[in-house]
């Protein structure tokens, strides 16, 4: 015998509290399980919220599943899950578990809007173990009713098969939308309904005429997922390109399901299946949106990496330049060029690399302490340089050039000042982040701020930081001795562009 299964644990949402009716055992578990993954599905097919409501005593039952329809608006502004549902506040559902055979159906009011509400029991091993709930405004209701029988007989088809458990794969299918194509096919392969949608789908497609009554082999097109989707009554999903059109080809097979009395007749089958119900999306136009993009970003790309090529050229022109000259201070002024222009270049170099334009300071830093290692650290000084903070602090590309340029200005500022009369000494960086600010630290244990410091006078370095934090990142500029010099830039976080 299985282990139980308590209805609670299914829930999830809910509270712990026992079961005053029968447990679920591991089967009726999965026959709960298999309902919740093909609710969206048929929701969507039949424009109706559906609920899942498991019994926790005889007078009450918690709605454990709720899917919400796609096509039209749903009666609820919010899941349903979690609510209790009382004997005396909704008798119909109640009555499935007193009639467990019937279907029940009554107009009740939700929200101030007339509602056809339907229950049907779902049996498990020893007995009701759910109650499927389908709840339709009326209007819609209506509307469903002067559709074609055959159309009505396919969604009342799949709605059967989800209560007694027969549909496989539909959780894998996405969502269908108002504007899909619909075709209804027979077991032997024939077009018995389709949409408007799908008449003008396949118009496109050169069938001028209603393509009723036609065998789904007849027609030059890729119809392959649906015979494999009916073969393995398993509902399959496929994007196929029909000339200039590309398509995603949802089918939802039919499968035999023996009923007689009304049901039977209604549905028009004893024990043949009626075939499959295929839903068309049209994504040729997003498609090729998707496509512009993907050739813009390329583009995009290619240009940030010529524009990273061609300031590294810059670059090593200005450092033989330097290498030539005989002044010291021509060299070091060519030198803090160099910086200035690889700190842009970095920059540019990373947007080359990624599609978005966010960029990591964390590793644009990296980096940029390497360069000045490099290119402007006296070796025969023990000056080490690090870095410290979030290494997730990632910047839109215009902020993230702004802080390179200044990140360089003032490490190249400590490197000549601070340590002038001294051999050693550490240089940090720290990247930290608030809720709504951004935090640039750059502190040295060197000789500190000379006495009458005055940044309105500062040097052209200096005055950089002052108007890229000012001007580019509407930030402050705060600068201190404290066992050194201790720069700190804050500003408020941006928001980063959307990812394609």
């Amino acid at each position: 015998m299985t282990a139980p299964v308590s209805a609670e644990a299914i829930a999830g949402r809910v509270s712990s509290a026992p079961l005053a009716t029968q447990d679920l055992t591991d089967a009726d578990h999965d026959r709960v399980r298999r309902t919740l993954d093909n609710m969206p599905l048929v929701a969507d097919l039949s424009s109706a919220d559906l609920m899942l409501m498991l019994p926790v005593a005889s007078d009450q039952m918690v709605v454990v599943g709720h899917a919400q329809p796609l096509p039209v608006p749903s009666l609820y502004t919010q899941s349903e899950v979690g609510k209790r549902i009382q004997r005396d506040g909704s008798p119909l559902v109640f009555e499935c578990l007193d009639a467990p055979h019937g279907h029940h159906e009554r107009a009740i009011v939700i929200s101030g809007v007339p509602t056809m509400h339907e229950a049907m029991p779902i049996m498990g091993e020893r007995g009701v173990i759910a109650v499927l709930v389908s709840e339709m405004a009326m209007l819609e209701h209506e509307r469903q009713r002067r559709r074609d029988i055959i159309f009505r007989r396919a969604i009342a088809h799949v709605r059967e098969m989800l209560r007694l458990g027969l549909i496989r794969g539909g959780e894998t299918l996405g969502r269908l939308g108002v504007h899909d194509g619909v075709l209804i096919i027979d077991n032997g392969g024939q077009i018995r309904y389709t949409t408007v949608v799908a008449e003008h789908l396949y118009r496109r497609l050169g069938y001028p005429d209603s393509i009723v009554d036609t065998q789904l082999s007849d027609l030059e097109t890729n119809e392959y997922i649906c015979f494999k989707a009916m073969e393995r009554s398993v509902c399959m999903e496929q994007r196929v390109e029909e000339q200039d059109q590309i398509w995603i080809k949802r089918v939802i097979p039919l499968v035999a399901i023996r009923r007689d009395g009304l049901m039977g007749r209604f549905l028009g089958m004893r024990d043949v299946g009626p075939g499959a119900i295929v839903a068309i999306q049209d994504i040729t136009e997003e498609t090729r949106k998707e496509q512009e993009l993907k050739i813009k970003s390329a583009m995009i790309q290619e240009i940030h990496h010529r524009v990273k090529n061609n300031l590294q050229t810059i670059a090593a022109l200005l450092r033989l330049q330097a290498r030539r000259t005989d002044s010291e201070a021509v060299s070091a002024l060519l030198q803090e060029s160099i910086n200035r222009i690889l700190s842009v270049a970095f920059v540019h170099e990373f947007l080359s690399k990624d599609e978005t334009s966010a960029i990591n300071i964390h590793e644009v830093c990296n980096r940029i302490l390497g360069e000045v290692t490099r290119g402007t650290l006296d070796p025969a000084k023990r000056i080490s340089l690090k870095l410290e903070g979030n290494k997730q602090f990632t910047l839109p590309a215009q902020q993230a050039t702004s802080c390179a340029l200044i990140i360089n200005e003032l490490l190249q500022n400590s490197v000549e000042h601070a340590y002038a009369d001294r051999a050693h000494g550490t240089i940090t960086v720290s990247l930290q982040e608030t809720e709504d600010s951004m935090l640039i630290e750059i502190r040295d244990d060197g000789r500190g701020l000379p006495e009458g410091f005055d940044m309105n006078r500062s040097g052209l370095g200096l005055q950089i930081v002052r108007t890229l934090v000012r001007e580019d990142l509407k930030g402050d500029l705060s600068i201190d001795n404290d066992g050194g010099v201790r720069t700190l830039i804050s500003f408020p976080r941006s928001e980063l562009p959307p990812a394609d």
